[in-house]
């Protein structure tokens, strides 16, 4: 920083009178600040919730008085407020408090979990969560039995890590009253076994066929399903989450904003049917404030790698899952029922200047949509909107340099092609296998890459995410060198996709991202030096103070 502003800073600050603001100096810390500008400090002064000086502990001192609160970093490192590029935010405060099966390897394992859970559960209450994935038992699908065994009183659904295939109980088949008779819905598949009976796996849009029966939740479990999320993320250093969610959850956010609970920056992207909804609550209301933003709508074209229903341009290689029909052929699914209404929309909600963003995970998905994408440009004219693509996982050849050319932002979450990368040879060619989780040729290419977790699909911590990205190491412990290493990247890269990239691809990098005067104090303390520290050691990074708008959460 130059003598001048130095000087108009601390004029600022001398003007000020003692109550008008409280001021906190940070001192004596190795600081990443994201702001290419000014890349490196020592000290970081806080005025009530805004930076209002980054530099050296000797300038930062200097603007001291007796009412100054001294923080000593004692040389840890801190790096703006890491943020998470697409959680699904409430439904995972709502997992924090239901069955978690994620690192279930066996069937046996998978039964007593439910066991347990089922002995504190209320009588009648359906009993959701999972996040089981059955390649860590080998690869064979559970099936109704699994749970039936167990549960006879309740219904069960319980979803895959991804979302896209769950398990469900013969209970909760009759209920829906899924039997042999019943025909897959549009964009979903009912799986059967040899004798054309439901196994109790449903995939995609088959889900909703037993969802849409679950009672809603009460206000007060969203709340408290809420602040356990903000809590568990403010742990993890997250300070802002791009929230793939709906309409109806604006009630939950906005009720914690008021009550000044709200302790961490919310994006929130709503379901795209209830596009108009949006529209007509930014009519009224604007787009949001620094704390929550509701200008977004999410859609949703395909399915996923590990249910075989993302989109591809190419079969899927047969397994022994693959059921009769599946092994005729299948090259996933396009979950939409109606592609001209959607296209409309997708028009409609450009047309309005509310940002897109879009699930797409096969190649041919990828393809399609930034087609969708550069037609809807073209149609309502030059403007910085900022399409987002949510996934991007497998990019045909000409995909990949698309991106930035179109200034559409790749909204990956790394720590997927841990687990991905154990087994993702079984469903696709290896041609295909070379252009997934491509992160260093987007980042060459100029592309805006973010980087998210997909929370509760994979954790909600960003340094599992960096791991992921610097060292590309799978599960399985196959790939010690790196799944396809040319993709890795650095630490700092894989910083700013966490933060600045993140915080541009919600419009909000004049305020948030990087550690720079003028921007809200958001930032975190860490246990390492994530430049210094050996990839292999990332994971054993801690954060130790998480600040948001000037407010400090210790752990």
């Amino acid at each position: 920083m130059n003598n001048k502003i130095i000087y108009l800073v601390l004029i600022f600050i001398l003007s000020c009178t003692k109550n008008d603001f409280l001021q906190k100096i940070y001192f004596n810390g190795y600081i990443w600040t994201g702001d290419l500008n000014n890349p490196r400090a020592n000290a970081i002064v806080v005025s009530d919730d805004i930076i209002s000086f980054v530099g050296t502990d000797e300038e930062a001192l200097l603007m001291s008085n007796e009412n100054t609160i001294k923080i000593n970093l004692n040389g840890k490192f801190v790096t703006p407020g890491l943020i998470d590029n697409h959680v699904h935010f409430i439904p995972g405060g709502m997992q924090l408090a239901q069955v978690d099966l994620h690192d279930v390897t066996s069937k046996e394992e998978f039964q007593k979990r439910i066991y347990e859970a089922d002995l504190i559960l209320p009588e009648g209450k359906w009993m959701l969560g999972g996040n089981w994935d059955h390649e860590k038992w080998g690869g064979k699908y559970p099936d109704k039995s699994w749970i039936d065994d167990i549960i006879d009183e309740r219904p069960v659904l319980l979803d895959r890590l991804d979302g896209h295939m769950a398990l469900a109980n013969s209970m909760a088949l009759d209920l829906a009253n899924i039997t042999e008779k019943s025909i897959d819905p549009i964009g979903g598949i009912i799986k059967k076994d040899s004798q054309g009976n439901p196994t109790g796996v449903l995939k995609d849009n088959a889900i909703d066929l037993c969802r849409e029966l679950i009672p809603a939740d009460s206000q007060d479990d969203l709340d408290k399903a809420l602040f356990r999320a903000i809590d568990f993320a403010l742990s993890k250093g997250i300070t802002q989450v791009h929230d793939m969610g709906s309409f109806s959850d604006l009630i939950t956010y906005q009720r914690a904003l008021s009550s000044g609970e709200l302790k961490i920056r919310v994006k929130l992207f709503t379901w795209y049917t209830n596009w108009e909804d949006i529209l007509e609550y930014v009519k009224q209301y604007g787009p949001g404030n620094d704390w929550l933003k509701w200008d977004g709508v999410k859609g949703m074209i395909d399915g996923s790698l590990g249910s075989k229903t993302a989109w591809m341009h190419k079969p899927y290689r047969i397994d022994d899952n693959s059921s009769n029909k599946e092994r005729l052929s299948t090259v996933g699914l396009l979950t939409i029922k109606d592609t001209t209404h959607f296209k409309r929309m997708l028009r409609e909600i450009d047309y309005h200047r509310i940002q897109n963003t879009v699930h797409a995970i096969g190649d041919r998905a990828n393809d399609w949509i930034l087609d969708e994408f550069s037609k809807i440009s073209l149609e309502n004219g030059k403007r910085d909107r900022r399409f987002r693509i949510e996934h991007a996982q497998h990019l045909s050849p000409k995909a990949i340099n698309r991106f930035s050319k179109q200034k559409v932002i790749p909204s990956m979450q790394p720590y997927h092609l841990y687990d991905d990368g154990s087994w993702a040879h079984n469903r696709i060619e290896r041609d295909l296998l070379t252009r997934t989780y491509v992160f260093k040729s987007l980042i060459d290419d100029g592309a805006n890459l973010t980087f998210g977790s997909d929370w509760t699909v994979a954790p909600l911590n960003p340094m599992t995410g960096i791991y992921a990205a610097v060292t590309r190491k799978t599960r399985d412990g196959k790939n010690p060198d790196g799944w396809f290493e040319n993709e890795k990247i650095n630490v700092e890269d894989a910083l700013m996709c966490y933060t600045i990239n993140n915080a541009y691809s919600a419009f909000w990098e004049n305020t948030t991202g990087s550690i720079t005067i003028g921007k809200n104090a958001d930032f975190v303390v860490h246990s390492h030096n994530l430049l210094s520290t050996p990839p292999e050691s990332i994971l054993d990074n801690k954060v130790l103070r998480t600040v948001v708008g000037g407010t400090d959460y210790l752990f």
